[in-house]
């Protein structure tokens, strides 16, 4: 079929072959420079080091409470939105991809105005319960959790909507109670899209950087994650930067090969 198209339609045309290359290139030369430029002599030196160590810990446990909570709320929220209509749906779903689109930095401030001692629900915790978040490893949880929730979300919601509610439905029939459907028909469904939009959830909370810092500074051992070190030691050893970027492009490889039987087989023909 493919063979036959091209047959038809002849060669792609210039025009539209040379910028396809340069997006290609666009894309994959600044990657292939940090490949190029790491110090792979005393690679294991720069990973092992004490303050790189110390912020993949810190990284490792906050992006994994991280995925628990977005697990915890993302998932019903998925829900909701796919299998319940209600007043304002549209505008709750806009609200919450807004992230997504949302300059980090502003998510920063954002999250300062929100959360900070002074802040709309921050000055209540703090005089209520004495809880503060910013500058705390909670708060590079909540910021974490703030911009990865989204993908989370609408993983799962694609995945509701994609599985067959007539299943649902025969299980209301048998006398199901709609939380116990949910639990032992729609979950198990809808597992795979599930473990992807958790996956794509930690791979986010692990690159975040701009809403983190803005929020809780780079505090070693306390605030400052993988993304944060790498900005910290650029100033000072270049060659420590480039390779703990290149351990966080491997783990967006590793991410991507894990997910491709999930993306390709919905995009290849």
């Amino acid at each position: 079929m493919k063979a036959q198209r091209e047959h038809v339609f002849g060669r792609p045309p210039a025009a539209l072959l040379v910028p396809a290359v340069a997006a290609v290139a666009l894309l994959v030369i600044p990657v292939a420079a940090v490949v190029i430029r790491a110090p792979w002599g005393s690679l294991p030196s720069h990973l092992t080091s004490a303050s790189a160590r110390t912020a993949l810990r810190l990284s490792l446990e906050t992006t994994l409470i991280t995925t628990g909570i977005c697990l915890l709320l993302g998932v019903p929220l998925g829900w909701v939105l796919a299998r319940v209509t209600f007043v304002g749906r549209s505008l709750v779903r806009a609200m919450v991809t807004l992230p997504l689109v949302l300059p980090p930095v502003v998510g920063g401030v954002a999250l300062l105005l929100a959360f900070g001692r002074n802040g709309v629900l921050g000055r209540f915790l703090d005089d209520a319960f004495g809880i503060t978040l910013p500058f705390t490893t909670a708060g590079v949880v909540l910021a974490q959790t703030f911009v990865a929730l989204p993908f989370l979300v609408i993983s799962v919601e694609g995945a509701f909507r994609g599985s067959d509610a007539r299943y649902d439905d025969a299980a209301a029939t048998l006398g199901a109670s709609r939380w116990l459907t949910f639990r032992r028909v729609t979950v198990p469904l809808t597992l795979p899209g599930i473990v992807s939009g958790a996956v794509l959830c930690w791979a986010r909370a692990l690159g975040e950087f701009g809403a983190t810092i803005t929020f809780n500074g780079s505090l070693p051992g306390v605030t400052q994650t993988m993304p944060s070190e790498i900005y910290h030691v650029m100033q000072t050893d270049l060659d420590s930067a480039i390779a703990l970027s290149l351990l966080l492009i491997a783990v967006s490889v590793l991410i991507l090969l894990l997910l491709r039987e999930r993306w390709l087989s919905g995009i290849t023909p």
